[in-house]
C-alpha cells in the first residue's frame, strides 16, 4: 500500500469540516442537510438531545480518524459546543483546517 495516499489530502478546509458535520448531523436528526446553517443551536434550534449529540461526536471522530490520527472531541469540551458553528470552530482548531 503506498504512504502517499495518506499524504496528498492535505489539511482539512474549513467549508469541507462544515459539510461534515452537517451531513452527519442530518443523518442522526433525519432531517434535510440543507435546513441546517452554522449559527443553529443543536438543542433549540435542531432539537438534538444530548444522544444525538454524542451520536455526532462519534461520527465526526469516525470520519476524521483517517484524515487527522489520533483525532478526539473531549469530554468535558462537549458542553461548551452549542451550536453547528461551536462544532465546526472546534475541529477547524484540532484538525488543522484552514
Amino acid at each position: 500500500m503506498p504512504a502517499e495516499t495518506h499524504v496528498e489530502q492535505g489539511p482539512i478546509g474549513r467549508d469541507e469540516i462544515f459539510e461534515i458535520i452537517r451531513d452527519r448531523l442530518a443523518d442522526i436528526l433525519e432531517i434535510d442537510p440543507a435546513t441546517i446553517s452554522e449559527g443553529q443551536s443543536f438543542v433549540d434550534d435542531l432539537d438534538a438531545d444530548s444522544l444525538a449529540l454524542i451520536e455526532l461526536v462519534e461520527a465526526i471522530e469516525e470520519e476524521l480518524s483517517d484524515r487527522t490520527v489520533g483525532f478526539r472531541i473531549e469530554d468535558e469540551d462537549l458542553e461548551d459546543l452549542r451550536t453547528v458553528r461551536d462544532a465546526v470552530d472546534y475541529v477547524v482548531e484540532r484538525a488543522g483546517g484552514s
